[in-house]
């Protein structure tokens, strides 16, 4: 019987010791385990505020461009206006062409004086009709022509 103790205790110190071992590895995987949790948690907050950074500096971006959106579609409404207005002056200056072209016409044309005779303009007439209308504003406004 005393060998057969003896088997006990020997086998039963190597299961303690084996217990002991798988406890220990046991507590080594569960450091471990901590460890690269930590390590995750770690890489996942460095990604975030690499992702917050980012998001910041694309939103600074986006607001330069919504300004340089805004000045650009100003300048461009400065600009239509500019040509509406131009457009109308090309409008009232071709027409004033016309009634000049008209009057220089007529008063080129040579006149009937009633003795049988024809005379022309004097040149003092003519210059000072000419006169009156190179005087004269010319007036347009943005709004003289729609949309």
């Amino acid at each position: 019987m005393a060998s057969s103790s003896g088997k006990a205790t020997s086998s039963g110190g190597s299961d303690e010791d084996l217990q002991r071992l798988m406890d220990q590895r046991k507590r080594n995987r569960m450091v471990s385990n901590r460890e690269s949790a930590r390590r995750s948690r770690l890489r996942k907050q460095k990604h975030l505020d690499e992702l917050k950074t980012q998001l910041s500096q694309l939103r600074e971006e986006n607001n330069q461009v919504m300004a340089t959106i805004s000045v650009t579609m100003q300048h461009y409404t400065n600009v239509e206006a500019e040509n509406l207005v131009l457009r109308a002056q090309v409008t009232e200056l071709s027409r004033r062409l016309d009634s000049l072209n008209q009057i220089e016409s007529f008063m080129s044309q040579p006149v009937d004086s009633g003795w049988g005779g024809t005379e022309f303009v004097d040149e003092f007439m003519g210059n000072s009709l000419s006169c009156v209308y190179a005087n004269l504003p010319i007036l347009a406004a943005s709004d003289m022509i729609p949309y």
